[in-house]
Protein backbone atom coordinates (compact mmCIF):
# COMPACT_ATOMS: atom_id res chain seq x y z
CA UNK A 1 0.00 0.00 0.00
CA UNK A 2 1.34 3.43 -1.00
CA UNK A 3 1.57 6.20 1.58
CA UNK A 4 -0.65 9.22 0.77
CA UNK A 5 0.91 12.51 -0.12
CA UNK A 6 0.70 14.52 3.12
CA UNK A 7 0.84 17.83 1.26
CA UNK A 8 -2.40 16.99 -0.53
CA UNK A 9 -4.25 15.87 2.57
CA UNK A 10 -6.43 18.14 4.63
CA UNK A 11 -5.72 16.79 8.11
CA UNK A 12 -7.90 18.31 10.79
CA UNK A 13 -6.25 17.79 14.20
CA UNK A 14 -9.68 18.16 15.82
CA UNK A 15 -11.11 15.34 13.75
CA UNK A 16 -8.49 12.66 13.75
CA UNK A 17 -11.18 10.01 13.30
CA UNK A 18 -11.57 11.01 9.65
CA UNK A 19 -7.84 10.77 8.92
CA UNK A 20 -6.67 8.08 6.55
CA UNK A 21 -5.82 4.72 8.13
CA UNK A 22 -2.05 4.96 7.61
CA UNK A 23 -1.97 8.40 9.22
CA UNK A 24 -3.92 7.09 12.20
CA UNK A 25 -1.39 4.26 12.51
CA UNK A 26 1.53 6.71 12.47
CA UNK A 27 -0.09 8.87 15.12
CA UNK A 28 -0.79 5.84 17.30
CA UNK A 29 2.84 4.67 16.96
CA UNK A 30 4.10 8.14 17.89
CA UNK A 31 1.78 8.25 20.92
CA UNK A 32 2.84 4.76 22.02
CA UNK A 33 6.51 5.68 21.70
CA UNK A 34 5.90 8.89 23.67
CA UNK A 35 4.05 6.98 26.42
CA UNK A 36 6.78 4.32 26.59
CA UNK A 37 9.51 6.98 26.66
CA UNK A 38 7.75 8.92 29.39
CA UNK A 39 7.16 5.72 31.36
CA UNK A 40 10.83 4.81 31.12
CA UNK A 41 12.04 8.30 32.08
CA UNK A 42 9.66 8.92 34.98
CA UNK A 43 9.29 5.40 36.36
CA UNK A 44 11.27 2.54 34.81
CA UNK A 45 14.62 4.35 34.98
CA UNK A 46 14.34 4.77 38.75
CA UNK A 47 13.18 1.19 39.12
CA UNK A 48 16.26 -0.02 37.23
CA UNK A 49 18.48 1.93 39.65
CA UNK A 50 16.63 0.38 42.59
CA UNK A 51 16.99 -3.05 40.98
CA UNK A 52 20.74 -2.60 40.47
CA UNK A 53 21.15 -1.49 44.09
CA UNK A 54 19.13 -4.49 45.27
CA UNK A 55 21.25 -6.85 43.17
CA UNK A 56 24.45 -5.44 44.68
CA UNK A 57 22.93 -5.76 48.15
CA UNK A 58 21.94 -9.35 47.38
CA UNK A 59 25.51 -10.15 46.30
CA UNK A 60 26.90 -8.63 49.50
CA UNK A 61 24.38 -10.50 51.66
CA UNK A 62 25.27 -13.76 49.92
CA UNK A 63 28.95 -13.12 50.64
CA UNK A 64 28.23 -12.38 54.32
CA UNK A 65 26.00 -15.44 54.52
CA UNK A 66 28.71 -17.66 53.07
CA UNK A 67 31.24 -16.32 55.58
CA UNK A 68 28.83 -16.90 58.49
CA UNK A 69 27.93 -20.33 57.14
CA UNK A 70 31.62 -21.31 57.10
CA UNK A 71 32.03 -20.03 60.65
CA UNK A 72 28.94 -21.92 61.77
CA UNK A 73 30.25 -25.09 60.14
CA UNK A 74 33.51 -24.71 62.11
CA UNK A 75 31.81 -23.63 65.34
CA UNK A 76 32.22 -26.94 67.11
CA UNK A 77 35.86 -27.13 66.10
CA UNK A 78 36.43 -23.58 67.33
CA UNK A 79 34.79 -24.46 70.65
CA UNK A 80 37.15 -27.39 71.04
CA UNK A 81 40.13 -25.17 70.25
CA UNK A 82 38.94 -22.60 72.80
CA UNK A 83 38.59 -25.32 75.40
CA UNK A 84 42.13 -26.52 74.70
CA UNK A 85 43.46 -22.95 74.88
CA UNK A 86 41.78 -22.43 78.26
CA UNK A 87 43.28 -25.66 79.56
CA UNK A 88 46.73 -24.69 78.26
CA UNK A 89 46.42 -21.24 79.80
CA UNK A 90 45.40 -22.80 83.10
CA UNK A 91 48.44 -25.07 83.01
CA UNK A 92 50.73 -22.13 82.29
CA UNK A 93 49.08 -20.07 85.02
CA UNK A 94 49.84 -22.81 87.52
CA UNK A 95 53.53 -22.36 86.71
CA UNK A 96 53.34 -18.81 88.06
CA UNK A 97 53.61 -18.57 91.84
CA UNK A 98 51.19 -16.45 93.80
CA UNK A 99 52.22 -13.74 96.21
CA UNK A 100 52.71 -16.13 99.12
CA UNK A 101 54.89 -18.53 97.08
CA UNK A 102 57.33 -16.01 95.63
CA UNK A 103 59.58 -16.02 98.71
CA UNK A 104 59.89 -19.79 98.56
CA UNK A 105 60.85 -19.55 94.89
CA UNK A 106 63.61 -17.07 95.72
CA UNK A 107 64.94 -19.54 98.26
CA UNK A 108 64.85 -22.30 95.62
CA UNK A 109 66.93 -20.17 93.23
CA UNK A 110 69.56 -19.42 95.87
CA UNK A 111 69.64 -23.06 96.97
CA UNK A 112 70.24 -24.09 93.34
CA UNK A 113 73.34 -21.88 93.30
CA UNK A 114 74.65 -23.19 96.61
CA UNK A 115 74.05 -26.80 95.54
CA UNK A 116 76.06 -26.14 92.38
CA UNK A 117 78.98 -24.98 94.54
CA UNK A 118 78.71 -21.27 93.79
CA UNK A 119 79.45 -18.46 96.19
CA UNK A 120 76.91 -15.64 96.18
CA UNK A 121 78.26 -12.11 96.25
CA UNK A 122 74.91 -10.51 95.39
CA UNK A 123 71.32 -11.73 95.48
CA UNK A 124 69.05 -8.67 95.29
CA UNK A 125 65.38 -8.79 94.29
CA UNK A 126 64.24 -5.51 92.71
CA UNK A 127 60.81 -3.89 92.71
CA UNK A 128 58.11 -5.81 90.87
CA UNK A 129 57.13 -4.77 87.37
CA UNK A 130 53.35 -5.03 87.10
CA UNK A 131 51.90 -6.07 83.74
CA UNK A 132 48.29 -6.70 82.68
CA UNK A 133 47.65 -9.88 84.66
CA UNK A 134 51.04 -10.83 86.05
CA UNK A 135 54.05 -9.26 87.78
CA UNK A 136 57.74 -9.67 87.00
CA UNK A 137 60.21 -10.03 89.85
CA UNK A 138 63.77 -9.22 88.68
CA UNK A 139 66.67 -10.50 90.79
CA UNK A 140 70.22 -9.22 90.39
CA UNK A 141 72.68 -12.07 90.96
CA UNK A 142 76.44 -12.12 91.15
CA UNK A 143 78.19 -15.42 91.96
CA UNK A 144 81.69 -16.82 91.78
CA UNK A 145 82.64 -20.31 90.71
CA UNK A 146 83.84 -22.36 87.78
CA UNK A 147 82.31 -22.56 84.32
CA UNK A 148 81.08 -26.08 85.08
CA UNK A 149 79.39 -24.89 88.28
CA UNK A 150 77.71 -22.06 86.39
CA UNK A 151 76.34 -24.61 83.94
CA UNK A 152 74.92 -26.72 86.78
CA UNK A 153 73.33 -23.64 88.33
CA UNK A 154 71.69 -22.50 85.10
CA UNK A 155 70.39 -26.03 84.45
CA UNK A 156 69.00 -26.31 87.99
CA UNK A 157 67.18 -22.98 87.72
CA UNK A 158 65.73 -23.97 84.33
CA UNK A 159 64.49 -27.23 85.85
CA UNK A 160 62.54 -25.53 88.65
CA UNK A 161 58.78 -26.21 88.50
CA UNK A 162 58.13 -22.47 88.29
CA UNK A 163 59.00 -20.18 85.40
CA UNK A 164 62.35 -18.45 85.86
CA UNK A 165 64.11 -16.75 82.93
CA UNK A 166 67.74 -15.65 82.88
CA UNK A 167 68.93 -12.45 81.21
CA UNK A 168 72.07 -10.35 80.68
CA UNK A 169 74.41 -13.18 81.64
CA UNK A 170 78.01 -11.95 81.78
CA UNK A 171 81.06 -13.94 82.90
CA UNK A 172 84.50 -12.49 83.65
CA UNK A 173 87.67 -14.00 85.22
CA UNK A 174 87.95 -13.47 88.94
CA UNK A 175 90.83 -11.32 90.12
CA UNK A 176 93.70 -13.77 90.70
CA UNK A 177 94.96 -11.60 93.55
CA UNK A 178 91.72 -12.08 95.47
CA UNK A 179 91.86 -14.14 98.64
CA UNK A 180 91.01 -17.78 97.95
CA UNK A 181 90.68 -17.25 94.23
CA UNK A 182 91.38 -20.32 92.12
CA UNK A 183 92.87 -20.30 88.67
CA UNK A 184 89.63 -21.32 86.97
CA UNK A 185 87.23 -19.20 89.03
CA UNK A 186 84.92 -16.77 87.25
CA UNK A 187 82.43 -14.12 88.24
CA UNK A 188 78.98 -14.32 86.69
CA UNK A 189 76.52 -11.44 86.72
CA UNK A 190 72.95 -12.02 85.58
CA UNK A 191 69.37 -10.94 86.01
CA UNK A 192 66.96 -13.72 86.86
CA UNK A 193 63.27 -12.97 86.35
CA UNK A 194 60.46 -14.88 87.94
CA UNK A 195 56.78 -14.23 87.47
CA UNK A 196 53.65 -14.39 89.56
CA UNK A 197 50.02 -13.97 88.61
CA UNK A 198 48.15 -11.03 90.08
CA UNK A 199 45.24 -11.48 92.41
CA UNK A 200 41.89 -10.19 91.13
CA UNK A 201 42.01 -7.07 93.28
CA UNK A 202 45.55 -6.36 92.06
CA UNK A 203 44.43 -6.63 88.43
CA UNK A 204 41.56 -4.20 89.09
CA UNK A 205 43.90 -1.79 90.87
CA UNK A 206 46.44 -1.94 88.02
CA UNK A 207 43.70 -1.33 85.43
CA UNK A 208 42.34 1.62 87.42
CA UNK A 209 45.82 3.10 87.78
CA UNK A 210 46.50 2.72 84.05
CA UNK A 211 43.14 4.31 83.20
CA UNK A 212 43.82 7.17 85.57
CA UNK A 213 47.23 7.75 83.99
CA UNK A 214 45.67 8.05 80.51
CA UNK A 215 43.29 10.78 81.70
CA UNK A 216 46.14 13.02 82.80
Amino acid sequence: MEMPDLTKLDLDPNNIGNWPGPMKGIVILILCAAVLGAGYWFDTKDQLVVLETAQKKETELKRVFEIKQKKAANLEQLREQLKEMKESFGNLLRLLPNKTEIEGLLVDISQSGLSAGLEFELFKPSAEQVEEFYAIQPIAIRVTGTYHEFGNFVSSVAALPRIVTQHDVNMTPRNKGAVGAGEDELIMNMIAKTYRYLEEEEIEAAAASKKKGKRR
